[in-house]
């Protein structure tokens, strides 16, 4: 496995800034509708960014043995 790029680390960690962003929004968006089928929605869409968070975080743990040292 090569290491990661600063370029790709850099990408990643926006992504992960993006990620939870929008899972700060749809908690105030779920707390904010009044349709079940809005709320039931938003907790999917959570669901679905922290699934990306959680993919983004184990793909960093996963090169951290493989990180050159500074």
């Amino acid at each position: 496995m090569q290491p990661l790029t600063a370029k790709e680390l850099e990408y990643i960690a926006d992504s992960m800034s993006n990620e939870d962003l929008l899972m700060k929004q749809c908690v105030v968006a779920a707390v904010q509708a009044k349709n079940g089928s809005v709320k039931q929605l938003c907790q999917t869409l959570l669901d679905r960014h922290a699934r990306h968070y959680e993919h983004l975080m184990n793909t960093l743990q996963q090169h951290v043995h493989v990180a050159p040292m500074s």
